[in-house]
């Protein structure tokens, strides 16, 4: 065990650690192998984490996933950073050459979080806001991030979400949105063509971490007179640019790696 991780905090953040990193719950026996801390001590602490709402606990399987509040707290940390970092000045550029609308969005429970957007100039336009909660079943990066997903978390979250028909494009079909997340894997992107609203169109891309992972998408959002499906398509190499030095900026990833790793 590192000596950084002594410490009661240190124990702490080290299970934290080990239970955000890995893609699905996390059994006591791994995050013991993870941290190198003694059984007794990983039960102790995930208790009080668990008070804490900072993990989650299956009580069936005996398994940890990171709770609502530590989701929270890694929402407004990144927010935070992207408001103020180089993350946020890409978008804007993005912004200032397509002269469309872009954010960046997370997922979190059964919803998306924009977790940055800037806004283009035109006065038609659908204004959100950092913070801002959108559907995961009819939104470019909702689908993009459920597709992502491994089957049993994607079923979880599909279970709880509520899968209402805002247009007449809204996919509310399991069956149907197994075979659009497939597609989605093939070809690396989301498209979103009036589902949740008639007029308006996203594409979203992925944006990687470290280890390859799709943790969050980067979208851009138009009206169909102005910007089309296939205006944004045409645009995919300048979108998945962006979403790789987004990645390097939250990150600190080689932009490089996660090209290939998009490919």
């Amino acid at each position: 065990m590192d000596k950084k991780s002594n410490g009661a905090l240190g124990k702490a953040l080290a299970i934290l650690e080990a239970i955000a990193e890995d893609a699905r719950p996390i059994a006591v026996p791994d995050i013991v192998d993870a941290t190198g801390l003694p059984r007794q001590t990983v039960h102790r602490v995930l208790k009080q984490l668990e008070e804490l709402g900072l993990a989650d606990r299956d009580p069936i399987r005996e398994r940890y996933s990171p709770g609502e509040r530590l989701a929270h707290l890694g929402m407004r940390s990144i927010s935070a950073r992207l408001s103020r970092g180089p993350a946020h000045k890409i978008l804007v550029d993005i912004v200032n050459q397509i002269g469309e609308t872009c954010n960046i969005g997370m997922m979190e429970s059964n919803e998306v979080v924009y977790i940055d957007r800037v806004e283009c100039d035109w006065p038609l336009r659908v204004q959100f806001h950092p913070g801002s909660r959108v559907p995961v079943h009819c939104t470019a990066i909702g689908k993009l991030l459920l597709a992502h997903m491994d089957e049993e978390s994607r079923h979880e979250v599909l279970s709880i979400a509520k899968l209402t028909r805002y247009t007449k494009h809204t996919m509310t079909d399991r069956r149907e949105l197994e075979a659009h997340f497939e597609l989605i894997r093939q070809q690396g992107y989301a498209v979103n063509d009036q589902e949740d609203a008639i007029g308006l169109i996203a594409v979203a891309v992925p944006i990687r971490n470290a280890k390859g992972t799709v943790v969050a998408g980067f979208a851009v959002h138009a009206p169909i007179p102005r910007f089309t499906v296939d205006d944004a398509i045409k645009r995919l190499p300048l979108f998945n640019d962006a979403a790789s030095r987004i990645a390097d900026a939250i990150f600190e990833t080689d932009s490089k790696a996660n090209s290939l790793a998009a490919e």
